[in-house]
């Protein structure tokens, strides 16, 4: 397969890169900073081609797309992404363009170009990583970060209706707590205190098993799954007295 990732250079975008790389497809990756290519650009890794681009650029990703997709595009994760916590940083009007533009414009800006692309010939499959955090209707510390992912699951809802009839498929991957990079960096070097937390690795193969059956929706861990559930039929106050005490 061919197969484009954007936020591809880091965390689990770059383990799915690995993943899918020592399966023998080729692959292309895409981010803002070009310093973590360096560190998987071998021989071992021929097939790995590099873009350095800024996804809520429209442009950026169309030409990119165009580039790498000429023979074919079977594949497009984006897994491009950015939080901030409202109770540790101040939310400015900054941080705020930030993650509208990342989080849902440039997914919005990869759907566009990459289903131009699949419609054309017909096929292909596109996957965006929201957060069970958008399966909630308020998440007091992160509303902003939490209603970006309510936008990208809708926008996958979107998509799937819009495409289903045209041998296109779309997946929503729904993640708790994954033990990456990013995470312990938020959360001082450890996030081993997060609820449920789950490996990279298991998460890679939870996502890549999502991919290759073609589901709608992957949400894990069914645990974390299981009390987004429950909380989200108790009365509003009561969702956000238990959320402020989690968070």
């Amino acid at each position: 397969m061919r197969i484009f990732i954007f936020g591809g250079t880091r965390g689990l975008g770059l383990a799915l890169a690995k993943h899918y790389l020592q399966s023998g497809h080729t692959v292309a990756i895409a981010g803002r900073n070009p310093a973590p290519i360096d560190a998987i650009a071998s021989p071992a890794y021929a097939s790995l081609h590099c873009f350095v681009l800024d996804i809520s650029d429209s442009n950026e990703v169309k030409a990119a797309l165009h580039k790498f997709a000429e023979p074919g595009l079977d594949l497009v994760i984006v897994t491009a992404g950015l939080y901030f916590n409202d109770r540790q940083h101040a939310l400015d009007s900054a941080s705020t363009r930030a993650m509208l533009e990342t989080n849902v414009n440039g997914l919005s800006h990869v759907l566009q170009h990459a289903s131009a692309h699949m419609l054309t010939q017909g096929s292909g499959q596109l996957v965006a990583v929201a957060s069970i955090a958008g399966l909630l209707s308020d998440y007091p510390g992160a509303s902003v970060y939490s209603a970006t992912k309510r936008s990208v699951l809708q926008l996958c809802d979107t998509y799937q209706r819009a495409l289903c009839g045209f041998g296109i498929s779309v997946t929503a991957i729904i993640p708790g707590y994954i033990d990456t990079m990013r995470l312990r960096e938020l959360n001082g070097g450890s996030a081993q205190h997060k609820p449920f937390l789950v490996s990279e690795a298991f998460a890679v193969r939870k996502i890549a098993a999502a991919i290759a059956g073609r589901e709608r929706r992957c949400v894990f861990p069914w645990q974390m799954h299981l009390i987004v559930r429950l909380i989200g039929v108790l009365p509003r106050w009561l969702q956000r007295l238990i959320l402020l005490r989690k968070s």
